[in-house]
């Protein structure tokens, strides 16, 4: 029996730039607070709504970094894969909090259709205008790490579309001071929380799938056995789990039987550098048999 594994560099966490993403949580939370203030004064729902998907935002960034310092932890006798899925946990605890948020946005609003109450509009566009030059200016400080990050990538997003929802409040507080359509306050909360659960409920089956190790996605694991059964001196290949260490790490573990156990070392290390190159997968355990042992389906 052998085993090994290869050990490969990845994206170290601590390679972000903290202090810009603690800008980015403060700014928001500054913001969160404005626009809240601005909602009670003004009576603009939509603005409280937006308020609440930027403190989602402060928090999910906060959040996102206390998981980025867990994770560079070392792995250890405890955890001997190491701290990384913090960050995957702190997802999930994101989305769930999102999701809440996008419901019961969802019932004001209707409430507020049935019973609509006076609304300041000029409060509204003045906040909205600021949130605006705010959430612009928190996107720039995530871009960077957005391109090396799923997790930086998720909140850059974020708050380009909180962008664009203080547009469509800005909009609203402009009919409203026009026209006097108070409705489209409620109108443009539903909008707003219609995409809160959206990003939720498209972002939380990519979550579940790593927490529940699944095959990634981007693995065919009928392909991985075709191409492992290929090489020379491999009769058989059964027993294969393939997951998601973290997000950025994959891990195979397998049976491999051979027509010839003297040659398992050269083997070993052929497979493993196919696993690596072609399927990127990092880590790898390979359990040897002869070729008279009982087969398994996989």
């Amino acid at each position: 029996m052998g085993h090994g594994h290869h050990h490969h560099h990845h994206i170290d966490p601590s390679q972000i730039n903290e202090r810009r993403l603690w800008w980015a949580v403060a700014a928001n939370m500054l913001l969160t607070l404005v626009q809240v203030i601005g909602g009670v004064i003004s009576g603009s729902l939509s603005l409280a709504a937006d308020a609440l998907h930027n403190f989602s935002d402060a928090a999910s960034l906060f959040i996102a970094l206390i998981a980025i310092r867990i994770g560079r932890k070392p792995a250890d006798e405890v955890k001997t894969f190491g701290y990384k899925r913090a960050e995957t946990i702190a997802a999930l605890i994101n989305l769930t909090a999102l999701m809440m948020v996008g419901l019961y946005l969802v019932i004001e609003a209707f409430q507020r259709f049935f019973y609509p109450e006076p609304i300041t509009g000029w409060i509204v566009i003045a906040v909205a205008g600021g949130a605006l030059l705010i959430d612009a200016f928190t996107a720039l400080l995530t871009y960077s790490q957005s391109k090396s990050s799923m997790n930086m990538k998720a909140a850059f997003l974020h708050n380009v579309t909180d962008a664009l929802a203080s547009i469509g409040v800005i909009i609203t507080g402009t009919l409203i001071l026009l026209y006097g359509w108070v409705w489209t306050d409620a109108a443009m909360t539903l909008l707003i929380s219609a995409y809160v659960l959206w990003q939720g409920f498209s972002e939380m089956p990519k979550v579940i799938h790593l927490l529940m190790e699944g095959t990634p996605d981007s693995i065919n694991i009928d392909e991985v056995i075709t191409v492992m059964s290929a090489e020379n001196g491999v009769e058989n290949v059964h027993h294969v789990h393939i997951w998601q260490i973290d997000e950025h790490r994959n891990a195979l573990e397998a049976h491999v039987v051979l027509s010839d156990p003297n040659g398992m070392d050269a083997i070993k290390e052929k497979l493993k550098n196919i696993l690596h190159d072609r399927f990127h997968i990092e880590h790898s355990t390979l359990e040897f048999e002869k070729n008279n042992c009982e087969s398994h389906a996989h």
